[in-house]
């Protein structure tokens, strides 16, 4: 199977003894739970996150968990409660950086391990398409999206969720809701920035 230049190969690979410098040595397990040796490869410390963020936009993705039926349909849409940097409690979705050089697949489940815990097991979305693109700007009013760190265009994906959460990190806890249930409204209420609005594409794009 080809690999692409911004992929980690596997051993089967017909391209795999190529190298690639300061990754040879990286695998996809390193992006997902980290190499071991602290933070993923491709992490920027404060300094570097702070001064990238004030000259270039980032590449985000934002992910909408949910729980599906038998049949394949969304029967409950999660968020979650996290700790802010000022120490209170926000509504979220699951969001982070797309690190250098790890696809977007490796993004998606990195981020849901790093909210829900390694037994999450998220089913990753088949086509890499996402269901809207959201640009954050810390200007506010220059879209529907609002971040104060950053402009960060997020592609936005709903991701199934198999396994059991085990939230950590500044994740407190996942909390579901049917998406026909009136304490959806509540739910989105809560959520800030726009988040909301990415829920209601979601779940207009899986029509529940």
């Amino acid at each position: 199977m080809p690999v692409m230049n911004d992929e980690v190969p596997d051993e089967g690979d017909f391209d795999a003894d190529r190298q690639r410098g300061e990754f040879d040595h990286v695998t996809p397990e390193d992006f997902i739970r980290g190499s071991g040796h602290g933070n993923p490869p491709g992490w920027l410390d404060p300094a570097d996150i702070n001064r990238a963020r004030s000259q270039m936009p980032i590449a985000y993705v934002e992910i909408v968990p949910v729980r599906i039926d038998e049949f394949g349909r969304v029967a409950q849409v999660g968020s979650l409660l996290r700790v802010t940097e000022d120490g209170s409690v926000e509504r979220a979705l699951i969001s982070g950086r797309v690190l250098f050089h790890e696809t977007l697949r490796e993004a998606i489940a990195r981020n849901v391990a790093k909210d829900l815990g390694d037994i999450a097991l998220p089913m990753l979305p088949l086509n890499l398409q996402p269901f809207t693109v959201a640009e954050f700007f810390p200007t506010p009013g220059l879209s529907e999206y609002f971040d104060p760190r950053q402009h960060a265009i997020a592609l936005c994906y709903v991701v199934p969720i198999a396994g059991d959460c085990r939230p950590q990190d500044e994740t407190l806890d996942v909390e579901w809701v049917n998406p026909h249930s009136e304490m959806l409204d509540k739910f989105l209420a809560q959520m800030t920035n726009g988040h909301d609005r990415i829920v209601r594409k979601a779940l207009e794009w899986v029509n529940a």
